[in-house]
């Protein structure tokens, strides 16, 4: 009988931030994601989770969602200098890549799978993988929104192909509209994805018109 929860955490994801001035990006910072961790530590939940270690997700894993175009360009800004790291970033809508983005977003995509299997396993209850960057407004073909990969959607795919899932509800609470998601399972009946963001008439970024509650996929 599984028991537990599974807590995910690898210090190296705080190592992608911003290198240049960017007043749409700078709130994007790696005490987004250890704070939350040393939060948990301040109430003794750290002690008490089942530790799961991350690794990284594979070129497979990340192609289950994301075009090979996609996965190319990330590969190539590991070796990017500021200038030219500035100028990819500058093709997506609040995004930005450091040296080190490429090998942090396929630990956040490793460290969500690594929870998928232990819950689908029998090893844990259910969990929580500490992740950055963050997934939901990535989309195929391109970052955005501090996301490069979408990793809850990359999670999707995985357990209907290893574990043979037919339905899934990916629940989705943040103040922004992961319209990556949206857009990835638009026409898949075995995923219902639900958000609950801020829209306020299409004025609150994204600013879409499909963030509205009347989009209900096709």
């Amino acid at each position: 009988m599984a028991s537990g929860t599974a807590l995910i955490y690898d210090e190296e994801m705080t190592t992608h931030k911003l290198l240049w001035s960017d007043p749409i990006c700078d709130i994007e910072v790696p005490e987004r994601l250890s704070s939350s961790y040393e939060q948990l530590k301040r109430y003794h939940l750290v002690e008490r989770c089942v530790h799961v270690p991350a690794r990284e997700g594979s070129d497979e894993e990340i192609l289950l969602v994301h075009s090979l175009e996609h996965l190319e360009v990330a590969k190539s800004t590991q070796t990017m200098n500021e200038e030219e790291l500035k100028r990819v970033s500058g093709n997506y809508d609040a995004f930005f890549f450091h040296p080190n983005t490429y090998r942090c977003a396929k630990l956040a995509v490793g460290a969500t799978l690594q929870l998928v299997d232990a819950v689908m396993s029998g090893k844990v209850c259910n969990g929580m993988a500490l992740v950055r960057p963050p997934g939901h407004h990535s989309q195929r073909n391109a970052a955005n929104g501090f996301c490069l990969f979408n990793n809850v959607a990359i999670a999707a795919e995985y357990v209907k192909l290893k574990y043979g899932l037919q339905r899934i509800l990916i629940v989705d609470w943040d103040v922004h509209h992961g319209q990556g998601t949206q857009y990835i399972f638009a026409e898949d009946p075995s995923v219902l994805y639900f958000s609950w963001h801020r829209y306020e008439h299409q004025e609150f970024w994204p600013s879409l018109k499909e963030s509205d509650y009347d989009a209900v996929g096709l």
